[in-house]
């Protein structure tokens, strides 16, 4: 009786969630057929009307605009700001969670606060200060800003979840003779591996999809990411919008997959921070 009643208040849920995958997953659809159309096909025939013939010039197309070049750049970006970035916040964020010191709240208090500066208002300031230190049109000159932006909130985060790695370890390491560093580099960093994952995954997403920074702190094609990529192919390719399509398909597979594989390592993470925080 327990059995059916279950699954009978789980009937609703299934439903619903079936509504949601219809429509979060309509626009993909979409996308991919699209990416397959030839113009004469994508203007004459229906919206989601399976291809008449299959094209894969389209694709072709893209890689012949130097795809590969902006999928590289966005993938070195991603991992360089990504390695400095946790890197430090896990540097700022153990001392603000496990230390008494007398300007521990106004820091945090500062971090938090640096959070509600709009990043854009950094544009020009960043642009001269690219432009006098000769790091402009580099990659340099993203990291920079991807880094300094996305540390506040990386901090932030990371300073509540390591509030709730129990003392108790950390009174024990320093026991066996462990100094500070070694705490943190043998204990605090390892158990914060959900934390740091669930924050690679966020913040891997915002500089991957950045677009106006590289806008305005690069120039030549091989330097620029995708997004700039999608700009280029659209102004080049307006009246051809299956090969637009094609662009945006290639451009949103990596950022796909890296959900797919990571995605329980972004939901133990943000569990953890819940149930422990």
């Amino acid at each position: 009786m327990g059995k059916k009643t279950i699954s009978v208040w789980w009937m609703p849920a299934f439903f619903f969630a079936f509504i949601w995958i219809l429509i979060t997953g309509l626009p993909f659809y979409y996308l991919i057929i699209t990416s397959f159309k030839s113009p004469g096909d994508f203007l004459s025939g229906s919206l989601f009307k399976l291809p008449v013939a299959w094209e894969v010039s389209n694709y072709i197309k893209v890689f012949q605009g130097g795809f590969l070049r902006y999928l590289f750049n966005s993938i070195a970006l991603v991992v360089v700001s990504l390695v400095a970035l946790l890197f430090l916040a896990s540097l700022a964020a153990y001392p603000l969670s496990r230390m008494s010191f007398k300007l521990n709240k106004p820091i945090y208090s500062l971090i938090v606060a640096v959070m509600s500066v709009p990043i854009h208002i950094t544009l020009i300031p960043l642009f001269v200060m690219a432009i006098s230190t000769k790091i402009y049109d580099t990659i340099w000159a993203l990291a920079g800003p991807n880094i300094a932006f996305n540390l506040p909130m990386s901090v932030f985060i990371l300073v509540s979840f390591m509030h709730s790695i129990p003392k108790e370890l950390e009174e024990a390491a320093e026991i066996d003779g462990c100094g500070k560093f070694a705490v943190f580099f043998k204990l605090i960093f390892p158990l914060s591996m959900a934390g740091l994952a669930t924050l690679g995954i966020y913040n891997g997403v915002v500089i991957w999809n950045e677009f106006i920074f590289v806008m305005v702190l690069t120039q030549s094609q091989a330097v620029r990411t995708l997004p700039l990529a999608v700009w280029q192919f659209q102004g080049q390719y307006s009246s051809n919008i299956p090969v637009i399509m094609a662009v945006l398909t290639l451009s949103s597979l990596p950022v796909i997959l890296l959900y797919i594989f990571g995605q329980d390592k972004l939901v133990k993470g943000m569990m953890a921070g819940a149930v422990k925080g």
